[in-house]
């Protein structure tokens, strides 16, 4: 039998979909996907008689009930996810069960949002001399992290941090981020970010809250804090004419 595909469909914009991403969701029988978070547009590549299945009201024994009796029936099924699935899509507990019936389950990677962000406004997170780390995490929120990851212990690499799911918890984010970030350091603020209606900004993180408590952000927010969001007249050492390579010795 085939495999289940659980599948990137990106940040939101149909054309940032990878080519074997839409070539699954085009052959696929049974649709199972995140209405709330994926537009609809992207469902909608799937053929006529492709049944669709929305999950924004489902248990995850609900979704594994579907997966499991539609991948019995012999239905090619793509599962849906916003994003990259391996970044909070809580696909480790839907693959693990899957294996446990003993289905086979492929993982297609997506665009993630903080790629995205950085994309639109044009900006690189690592920079030589400034940083050259990339943190993605999120808001402790009602989940929880493990304490070895604390905010606290990420902020103060002060390093690109991008910070998912961290919308209704953004005063405290920022109270904590200015024990360690300047309060002038650029912060990159992105909702629904390559979807139609996408607002994206970069302001002062003095005024993170402010900003998004103005725009009534919640949900589908990404944060990017790093100072590699203002214009640096910085030069990497790779297209350097005094630096040689292997490709460019001396």
């Amino acid at each position: 039998m085939n495999p289940i595909s659980i599948v990137g469909a990106g940040p939101g914009a149909l054309d940032l979909m990878t080519i074997r991403a839409q070539k699954r969701l085009k052959s696929a029988d049974v649709l199972v996907w995140t209405d709330s978070l994926i537009p609809i547009q992207i469902a909608d590549i799937v053929k006529d008689d492709c049944e669709k299945i929305k999950t924004s009201s489902l248990t995850l024994e609900d979704i594994l009930l579907i997966l499991v009796k539609k991948h019995k029936e012999g239905k090619k099924i793509v599962r849906l996810h916003d994003g990259d699935p391996c970044l909070y899509g809580a696909i480790s507990e839907q693959i693990c069960r899957l294996n446990d019936e003993g289905i086979q389950v492929e993982v297609i990677p997506g665009v993630s949002a903080y790629q995205a962000t950085a994309a639109t406004l044009g900006f690189e997170l690592t920079i030589p001399d400034i940083t050259q780390t990339i943190i993605l995490s999120r808001a402790d929120g009602r989940t929880g992290k493990p304490k070895k990851e604390n905010l606290k212990k990420l902020a103060a690499i002060q390093s690109s941090l991008c910070l998912y799911l961290s919308a209704r918890h953004v005063e405290e984010v920022e109270s904590i981020l200015m024990e360690y970030y300047p309060a002038n350091t650029p912060v990159a603020i992105a909702h629904r970010v390559t979807w139609p209606d996408e607002w994206v900004k970069v302001i002062p993180l003095s005024e993170m809250a402010k900003t998004s408590k103005e725009k009534k952000l919640i949900r589908t927010t990404l944060y990017i804090i790093s100072p590699t969001l203002k214009i640096e007249k910085n030069r990497s050492k790779l297209y350097s004419p005094t630096h040689s390579h292997l490709f460019r010795p001396n």
